[in-house]
């Protein structure tokens, strides 16, 4: 298990790693900058295929990230590896099939525990049917795809900021205004 002295370690999952899951990998790493956890939270991500490895990011999704400054240059595409169902604390999968290959391939009930699909951490679909919290693979279509796919991440960043630092014990800012401000009203 992780310790408050070490980084908590989030990996998100998609198929070939070139589209949902580097996208995710670098809005929740400027999340976390921009929240002062930079050295507290690593992210990183993999492909559940290896059908990519070694490929850069989608242009698409690359233009994506650029249009709010998030550089993907860097990035190369790899397969999930089953060592790191040990070494990250939370697996965050992009789609329902890749929730469901995690979880077969995951080798204990522990590891079975950190596999969440990304939007469950979204409030707006936190509830719902798994299915329904899936975010479409945006290869087959255009930037209008990716644009989605970034709205979609984005909803559910805050509630992973959130749930880190909770399992941190780490009080937000926010969280602290908004309990101020109930205490307030009543």
């Amino acid at each position: 298990m992780n310790s408050s002295s070490s980084p908590y370690r989030i990996i998100s999952v998609c198929t070939g790693n070139i589209c949902r899951s580097p996208m995710a990998e670098m809005m929740l790493g400027a999340a976390f900058q921009a929240e002062g956890l930079g050295s507290d939270v690593t992210v990183d991500s993999a492909g559940t295929t290896g059908y990519e490895a070694g490929r850069p990011i989608d242009p698409r999704a690359a233009r994506r990230l650029a249009a709010t400054h998030l550089s993907s240059d860097h990035h190369v595409a790899r397969v999930w590896q089953d060592a790191w169902f040990r070494e990250r604390d939370l697996i965050l999968a992009l789609d329902i099939d890749h929730y469901a290959w995690l979880r077969d391939a995951a080798p204990d009930a522990v590891s079975v525990d950190k596999v969440r699909m990304l939007r469950s951490f979204d409030r707006a679909v936190a509830g719902s049917d798994l299915l329904d919290q899936g975010i479409e693979d945006p290869w087959y279509g255009g930037h209008a795809d990716f644009d989605a796919v970034w709205e979609q991440i984005r909803g559910a960043v805050p509630g992973i900021v959130a749930h880190v630092r909770t399992v941190r014990g780490q009080a937000a800012p926010l969280q602290q205004l908004m309990q101020q401000q109930v205490r307030s009203i009543s």
